[in-house]
């Protein structure tokens, strides 16, 4: 969705931009050109999508910083560079397609490579770790959680039994075998929510978000937009949620009692619910299904 972000953030005071998830640097390069009145803070963990980006925005070198770095650690980049507020900020979150497309990064339930899927290979734990080291019913509670996954505990049963396994080729035919024979024939591949489970447990990804998402909100300046790209429900609840509570809709604690008193406004949001691709996009690029695409602006008056 580069058209809709570009759309979003390329109109935002004269600033920096921070692309909290930066990967090939598709979005960051497209602002750029967009924008000349803008620079990039570019975060990736990934030391393999930092380089790729480097080279894409050479172009651009003079209004790039480049930062290998989790975006939680965002605060603490941009301070460090002297700024005390940023215009906008992006988050493309998920795993990217060339992390698929390299089997050897184990991410991929489709060809054999080894059980890694860390974006950050320099980080200790791996897939292996989670797979036959979790007890089982800690499995089954990142299968549930990350991946909205049905069939669980016949999964989780099934690894166990199945220690050790060492490679995605092992582990997705493992979960096959667990699927009931109905449930294997509908939904896409019958290994796609353990692995989308397995790699945001290894990557930590739900539990270090809502933290960058607030870093994100308090450091944008007045007109300053946060924009997110979420593929994942558990994802997109924590953005909904984040960016909810951030424009002062607060939910009250019961359906029947009004919402607190005194609840702040920091930003509005663009829009309600969540834009999705057109079919167009989905059928150029059939992996951008499940993206919802979300943004708010940060209330004040611009100087």
């Amino acid at each position: 969705m580069v058209r809709e972000v570009v759309e979003v953030l390329s109109h935002v005071p004269e600033g920096v931009v921070v692309d909290a998830t930066l990967g090939g640097a598709g979005h960051s390069e497209a602002l750029l050109a967009a924008n000349d009145q803008i620079s990039i803070i570019g975060l990736d963990r990934d030391d393999t999508a930092l380089a790729a980006a480097r080279i894409r925005l050479a172009p651009h070198e003079d209004r790039v910083s480049l930062h290998h770095c989790r975006f939680d650690s965002m605060g603490e980049v941009v301070r460090s560079l002297g700024h005390r507020h940023v215009s906008g900020c992006l988050f493309d979150l998920g795993v990217s397609s060339p992390q698929l497309d390299h089997f050897d990064r184990g991410f991929s339930f489709r060809n054999d490579g080894p059980l890694d899927m860390r974006m950050d290979r320099s980080q200790g734990r791996t897939a292996a770790d989670v797979v036959n080291g979790y007890d089982e019913g800690s499995l089954v509670d990142i299968l549930r959680r990350h991946g909205d996954e049905p069939h669980a505990r016949r999964i989780a049963s099934a690894i166990v039994a199945a220690r050790p396994l060492s490679s995605t080729a092992e582990l997705a035919e493992v979960v096959r075998q667990a699927v009931p024979a109905p449930a294997r024939r509908r939904g896409g591949h019958p290994a796609r929510r353990s692995f989308q489970a397995i790699r945001i447990e290894v990557n930590e990804e739900l539990s270090i978000l809502a933290d960058a998402l607030g870093q994100a909100i308090d450091l944008l300046g007045p007109a300053g937009r946060c924009a997110v790209l979420a593929y994942h429900s558990g994802e997109d609840r924590i953005v909904k949620r984040t960016f909810r509570d951030a424009a002062g809709e607060v939910p009250p604690p019961r359906p029947d009692l009004p919402r607190p008193p005194g609840t702040l406004a920091e930003v509005r949001l663009l829009w309600r619910g969540a834009h999705r691709p057109s079919a167009d996009e989905v059928a150029r690029n059939p992996r951008s299904e499940a993206a919802r695409f979300r943004a708010v602006e940060k209330l004040g008056r611009v100087a």
